[in-house]
């Protein structure tokens, strides 16, 4: 019996030009959605396409991953940028890839920004409904992907003045500090290399509608996507083992409908 569904997305495509970076072609086996890189903070062309290609052939939702224009900070680096610049980041990242999607006879599904960006944005409802009124421009049935927590209703609330749906995710593989944010990477404990105790926390998320803070506090959330990072060392383990474990409690995964 289905007691839930649930989407399980990864990033992806962020290897660039001989630098391969990411197991994709193993992770996408696990997964119901692509964020695919679009050659700002990771990827290039010939790596959207084939990320693209990857996608269409494993019947995996397609989604843009826009970030801030740093190839050599992958993207995690704040930028100081007016709205107008990131509508224009936004708009010219997500083009590229919704072209690749056309040229191989498939669809843009959704768009989650990446890094700094995303952050910077789940913090501050104005500067995601400037990327939302920029996805919006290109096409209003994309769904817009952002961080579940304390401010996921302003968030909401900023993407649906601009006429998108949104798509709460949280990150099984990632602590959390007591406030709903992502524990910042250089402390201990950030992220989550035990495959079995994400899946746990996959879990709990999905079936409890809370997640677990790095200091045991249990924080409501409600998801509708779990991410899986492509660059942990352990990430197809803990992708293989958090689908297993939904499933066999009766959670179907597929993307977003």
């Amino acid at each position: 019996m289905i007691l839930a569904t649930i989407d399980i997305n990864c990033d992806m495509g962020e290897s660039f030009g001989i630098y391969t970076l990411g197991m994709d072609s193993e992770m996408i086996r696990h997964i119901s959605s692509a964020n695919i890189a679009c050659g700002f903070h990771a990827g290039d062309a010939q790596v959207m396409r084939k990320t693209v290609r990857l996608a269409l052939q494993h019947g995996v939702a397609i989604g843009a991953h826009p970030g801030f224009p740093d190839l050599a900070g992958f993207g995690r680096r704040r930028l100081d940028c007016s709205f107008e610049e990131v509508q224009d980041y936004i708009t010219y990242q997500v083009g590229a890839l919704q072209a690749f999607c056309t040229a191989e006879g498939g669809r843009l599904h959704h768009v989650k920004p990446h890094g700094a960006l995303y952050n910077m944005a789940a913090a501050e409802p104005k500067l995601l409904r400037a990327i939302a009124r920029a996805v919006a421009a290109i096409d209003p049935e994309l769904w817009l992907v952002i961080l579940a927590g304390p401010n996921a209703a302003a968030l909401t609330a900023a993407a649906a003045a601009e006429g998108l749906r949104v798509v709460l995710e949280a990150f099984p593989d990632r602590a959390y500090d007591r406030d709903g944010a992502l524990r910042g990477r250089n402390l201990e404990g950030a992220v989550i290399h035990d495959a079995s105790v994400a899946a746990e926390r996959a879990l709990h998320m999905v079936e409890c509608g809370v997640i677990t803070a790095h200091d045991g506090a249990e924080i409501p959330m409600q998801v509708r996507s779990l991410c899986v990072h492509g660059d942990n060392p352990n990430s197809v383990a803990l992708a293989a083992a958090i689908r297993s474990r939904l499933e066999s409690a009766g959670v179907r995964i597929a993307a977003v409908e």
